[in-house]
């Protein structure tokens, strides 16, 4: 049975990533473009994990990284996302069940592999993502539970997860519920990729159900299709109530109807890794207005938590963040 008041509900793709450096000169040997996230298939995958040399395998996905931070703070999590019945599906679920966040998505039993991303980082911290998809696409509106959603102050959606008809039900289905149960939904918006692909559908689900966007700056001025944050601020105003928009070292800006509000970055010794910054900033975000905090004060927790998983490779927390805050 779920949990009652839990503080973050996520909502994503399960995937597993499998983290190794490398120089710049590999991407362009290899076809990638620095910063980006492509989709590969199951040959692809495998092509490129056998030249990528030694690499750190840790379970991730965007939103369950984000759902490992919120309890890392302290807060309390449910993740649903679909894995394989395989060896890397038992890691995933064993690794977030491990990090205390409740994960009762039924296993694939026929169909592709569990999820996996192939994260190089070069020496500037830069990541470049090629994903495989795998069981994590197969997730349907059946796999969203009414008490699961009942039970969380605010439902997070991973825009990465909107490829597949079967993932936009299994969204819409937690909009909804989580609407019917007088509860939040929050969005990330992922990449900008994502943005160019669904910005029609991403507008659509943004201004029926959305209580709570989070974008970096790429992806806000691509969603509204504007060179210029001002006109994208003042667009988002319009279509939700509250956005939380990272820039970066410049830290990240909150728009509340009329109200904007700028909060610094947290001070980081050395960038040797930014995956995982924008899932963490959400968990430190989402964490805090999910406890009644501030926008002002969210913003700070998120940044701190970004702060924490840049400092190291990979994308979960590495101490617990709530010592850190």
């Amino acid at each position: 049975m779920p949990q009652k008041n839990v503080d973050v509900l996520g909502i994503g793709n399960a995937i597993v990533d499998v983290i190794a450096r490398q120089e710049e000169a590999f991407l362009g040997l290899h076809g990638l473009d620095k910063g980006s996230m492509l989709l590969v298939d199951e040959d692809g995958i495998l092509s490129l994990y056998d030249k990528i040399g030694p690499a750190t395998e840790i379970s991730g996905g965007s939103a369950a990284n984000t759902i490992a931070g919120v309890t890392s703070l302290g807060g309390s999590a449910c993740y649903v996302g679909k894995v394989a019945a395989d060896q890397l599906g038992e890691v995933f679920a064993h690794d977030i069940r491990a990090a205390g966040v409740a994960f009762n998505t039924p296993f694939l039993k026929d169909g592709p592999q569990t999820a996996r991303c192939i994260v190089i980082v070069t020496p500037d911290g830069q990541r470049t993502m090629s994903t495989y998809l795998g069981a994590c696409a197969m997730l349907g509106p059946d796999d969203v539970v009414e008490e699961e959603i009942a039970a969380a102050r605010i439902t997070y959606l991973e825009g990465y997860l909107w490829d597949r008809p079967n993932a936009k039900e299994a969204f819409r289905k937690a909009a909804q519920l989580a609407g019917k149960h007088k509860r939040q939904t929050a969005l990330t918006l992922s990449d900008s990729f994502c943005v160019d692909r669904y910005r029609e559908s991403f507008l659509s689900l943004i201004r029926d159900g959305v209580d709570i966007l989070f974008a970096n700056e790429a992806e806000i001025l691509s969603l509204y299709e504007t060179s210029s944050l001002q006109q994208a601020m003042t667009a988002v105003a319009k279509d939700c109530s509250l956005a939380a928009i990272t820039r970066s070292e410049r830290g990240s800006v909150i728009v509340a109807g009329s109200s904007v509000t700028e909060v610094s970055a947290q001070p980081v010794a050395q960038v040797v890794d930014t995956t995982g910054a924008g899932d963490l900033y959400a968990s430190g975000f989402l964490f805090g207005h999910a406890h009644d905090k501030p926008v002002a004060e969210c913003a700070r927790l998120g940044h701190v938590a970004a702060a924490e998983i840049i400092s190291h490779i990979g994308a979960r927390p590495q101490v617990e963040l709530k010592s850190l805050v």
